[in-house]
């Protein structure tokens, strides 16, 4: 069965040019040229979007925003812009990616095989880890400690599961950045910093114990 793209953008060009190259790799692409269309086709619910973040009346960080909670689908932004806060908006709207126009489309395929793959095996995790009050449900991709559910984003889970994968272990932020996220070198690695204090914020509305460690100048481990 092929992997469905949906991908949005008012660029019709590129987007009649996205379509024959996808088709060409036997991927199913449907297509939408606006922000509202493309909230509109989620219901066909694809396998990873490909969303452009400046398109008018409605951007695709907005986009984005309404769809993160009605799919679980990687996100991948594509984007002109280069400023800091724009990324970070972007990833903690509940995009996966990014990469900037104008791009090759054999780096564009790389990101998609990857984010594909990764995908699937999260999809094949079956267990849980229990810690103290905190259950992780790796299936499910929930947090919760005692009966209480953490409201997290994709990108947040995605941190935790990696540390508590590899607990013990102390990553920096450029590694943390291409396992979770799915960045080449040219990612920028600054936004964990930012996800890492709001993960630590929402367990402390319900739990006072620490669960990642900051290890200076070396980056993060989960405590065991």
């Amino acid at each position: 069965m092929a992997y469905r793209i949906l991908i949005i953008d008012d660029d019709i060009e590129l987007l009649k040019m996205l379509k024959k190259h996808f088709e060409i790799k036997k991927y199913e692409i449907v297509t939408a040229e606006n922000g509202l269309e493309g909230l509109n086709k989620i219901k066909l619910q694809p396998d990873i979007i490909l969303l452009d973040v400046n398109m008018p009346n409605i951007d695709g960080i907005e986009v984005c925003r309404r769809i993160r909670d009605k799919v679980d689908c990687p996100i991948l932004f594509l984007t002109a812009r280069v400023d800091e806060q724009d990324v970070v908006n972007g990833l903690s709207s509940g995009g996966d990616d990014y990469i900037l126009k104008p791009f090759s489309l054999k780096e564009l395929d790389a990101r998609i095989i990857a984010h594909l793959k990764r995908e699937t095996r999260r999809k094949e995790k079956t267990e849980c880890c229990f810690q103290g009050e905190l259950t992780i449900d790796y299936k499910a991709k929930t947090v919760q400690i005692h009966t209480d559910y953490l409201e997290l984003t994709k990108l947040e889970y995605g941190i935790i599961e990696f540390l508590t994968m590899n607990q013990g272990m102390v990553f920096d932020k450029d590694r943390i950045y291409e396992k979770v996220c799915g960045y080449d070198a040219e990612g920028d690695s600054r936004v964990i910093t930012e996800l890492i204090r709001r993960i630590r914020k929402k367990f402390q509305q319900y739990t006072e114990t620490e669960y990642i460690e900051t290890i200076w100048g070396m980056g993060y481990r989960w405590i065991k």
